[in-house]
């Protein structure tokens, strides 16, 4: 069996590695030991903070959309219940962006809202 030589593969999979954490503080941008591992890190919070951005955006969403609903003298609880009781299927995503760029269509869903509140 012949011999093989792995300086042409390892000089590229190290040079990939460092590529990748360029801009990383101290050795973990110079030195490929360190390196690796800091990108191991670095992937594994990316990985969990994806996941934790969709939670943080529906918080935004709903703060968005109690702050309206406060200055239309309702809560975001008594809105949500009433839109739902009136069968609007709109998403927060939507509602807050409305509440920010549509103030006169929010109010109207607001009237919807509370219109298939009182008559439940």
């Amino acid at each position: 069996m012949s011999r093989v030589k792995r300086g042409v593969t390892k000089r590229h999979r190290h040079k990939k590695i460092l590529a990748q954490a360029k801009g990383f503080q101290g050795s973990s941008s110079r030195n490929y030991k360190w390196a690796k591992e800091a990108l191991l890190h670095a992937w594994s919070y990316s990985y969990r903070h994806r996941r934790e951005r969709k939670g943080e955006f529906r918080r935004l969403w709903i703060v968005r959309i109690g702050a309206a609903c406060r200055q239309s003298g309702t809560t975001y609880s008594q809105f949500m219940h009433g839109l739902k009781v009136a069968g609007v299927e709109v998403d927060r995503k939507m509602l807050a962006d409305l509440a920010v760029n549509d103030p006169v269509g929010f109010d109207k869903l607001l009237g919807i809202a509370a219109e298939a509140k009182v008559a439940a």
